[in-house]
This record gives C-alpha cells, sequence and structure tokens, in this order.
C-alpha cells in the first residue's frame, strides 16, 4: 500500500496497492494530462531520487518562501507567515525533507496551513500530520480534496479571520472557492496579499492578470474580473505575492484595480481598432 502522486500536479491520493487510473484534478480543463499519458510517483521515491531539495528564502520580515528545485508537478511557492506566536503555512509542496521540518520547527513549528485552491493541494495531510495544524480549505473547493483527512477544515462564506492580523478572502474566478490571504502586518504595516494564481503577477509585474485556466488559456468573463477587483478593493496591501516567486513590489492595490480594467477593456474590445 503507497500514497501516489500525481507528477503532472503533485496531489497526492489515499493508500491504495495500485496507483490510481487517473486524476480528476489533471483531467479536468484548468489542467491537463502531459501527451505521454498520466504518470505517478511517491513521496519515497522523490526522496531516494536524491534529486530534490527545498530552497528556503526570506522574502521580508517575518515572511519566508519555500520552493522545491528542480521543479516538480506545477513548481508553485508556499509562503510561512512568522509572527507574534502564529506561524501559518500558505499553499504546499509535494516535496518535504528533514531540512525542511527542521526549518520550520525552528520557527515554532506551523499553526495553521491555508490553501488558495486545489491544484497546491499536494501533499498537504502529510504537511499537517507532521507539524500537527488544522488545514483550511473554502467549502466550495471540497469536491477537490483527494485526500480525505480529520485535519481539514472547511470553511465558508467570503472570509475567516485567523490570528495575526490575517484572514482569507474567497475571491473564486480560478476556482469557485479560490481564496487570497491578507495579511495586514506584512511589509512593515503597509499590508501583503498573497494570492496563489487566484490573482496573477505577469512578466511585467506592475500588472496583474486572472484567468480560469491557465495551461489551456481560458480567460474569465469580465463580470467576474470585475467582482474579483471589488472584493480586494477594501483591503490595505502595497505588496502581492503570486505562487511562482514573483511580487509586485508597491501599490499593488493599485495594480489590481488598474489590471482588472485592462483585462475587461480588452475582453470587451475596446483596444482593438482593427
Amino acid at each position: 500500500m503507497q500514497k501516489y502522486i500525481c507528477s503532472t500536479c503533485g496531489v497526492q491520493y489515499p493508500e491504495s496497492s495500485t496507483a490510481p487510473s487517473q486524476c480528476p484534478i489533471c483531467e479536468e480543463e484548468r489542467q491537463y494530462v502531459p501527451a505521454e499519458g498520466q504518470a505517478w510517483t511517491t513521496h519515497e521515491a522523490l526522496v531516494e531520487s536524491g534529486n530534490y531539495r527545498n530552497v528556503i528564502t526570506k522574502e521580508e520580515e517575518g515572511l519566508y518562501s519555500i520552493t522545491t528545485t528542480p521543479k516538480f508537478g506545477i513548481g508553485q511557492t508556499a509562503y510561512l507567515i512568522v509572527q507574534n506566536g502564529f506561524t501559518i503555512l500558505w499553499d504546499c509542496l509535494t516535496y518535504l525533507d528533514q531540512e525542511t521540518i527542521d526549518f520550520i520547527q525552528s520557527k515554532g513549528g506551523i499553526d495553521a496551513i491555508a490553501l488558495s485552491h486545489p491544484h497546491y493541494y499536494s501533499r498537504q495531510v502529510d504537511w499537517a500530520e507532521t507539524f500537527d495544524a488544522p488545514v483550511y480549505i473554502h467549502q466550495d473547493d471540497q469536491e477537490w480534496v483527494m485526500e480525505p483527512s480529520e485535519h481539514i477544515q472547511f470553511w465558508n462564506g467570503e472570509e475567516k479571520e485567523l490570528p495575526g492580523g490575517i484572514t482569507l478572502h474567497r475571491l473564486g474566478g480560478h476556482f469557485k472557492g479560490g481564496a487570497v490571504l491578507h495579511w495586514k502586518n506584512g511589509d512593515h504595516g503597509s499590508g501583503v496579499l498573497l494570492t496563489g494564481d487566484i490573482i496573477q503577477v505577469v512578466q511585467d509585474t506592475d500588472w496583474v492578470s486572472f484567468m480560469y485556466s491557465y495551461p489551456n488559456l481560458i480567460p474569465l468573463p469580465s463580470n467576474k474580473v470585475q467582482h474579483i477587483a471589488e472584493k480586494v478593493e477594501p483591503l490595505l496591501f502595497n505588496k502581492l505575492y503570486n505562487a511562482f516567486h514573483n511580487v509586485v513590489e508597491k501599490e499593488a492595490a493599485r495594480a489590481v484595480q488598474r489590471s482588472a480594467d485592462r483585462y475587461i477593456k480588452a475582453l470587451n474590445g475596446q483596444w482593438f481598432t482593427t
């Protein structure tokens, strides 16, 4: 019996004697099954390969990024907020080694894990068991939890307050329960928004964008983008971190609003003259 991991999205499944026949997360239009077909691995195989390690970087006071190298699965970054006796992991990784555990334990462990959307659930249950932490997932995405656990706590409504000036906000869009994390004490009190890819920082990091499916380039409708912008507008934040180590370094709240305006104008054909 082993816990099999989808090699494409990095999500782990419950123990079984054989690998699952399919990965529902990858077969859905917001992900993809590679041309060569579905592939599976295990965490034990990743560790035994000796190829992987996690790189931990201090991004600013109280905020650390954790990224697996070389890339595995989607290749997202998880973030650890450490402040005033409360530590939260935002989004999750498949790979977890003893060095990472030791570092996190040196910061006081993990008091909570919160997830933006199903593509980053990865090995959330094993992380939760390792650090004895609850996992917060919006109830609207309950169907996408492939490995159930008593550690998972489904929250509902539009926001959930946690200690340390941290609030989860459901924005929807990319997934119905898609959430972002607002850390009002981040950036020396100017505020930080952690978005996964519910709000995506683009190559020009003064701007962001919004998509229903990133690998398949399916946009969100303009009314949904407007809805996201309106829900974010009351929040105070100077910086925005996405899931791929891209950062809007300043005036991020303004960047979200002007980016939403640009996106809506483009969808409505207001930029095109031909």
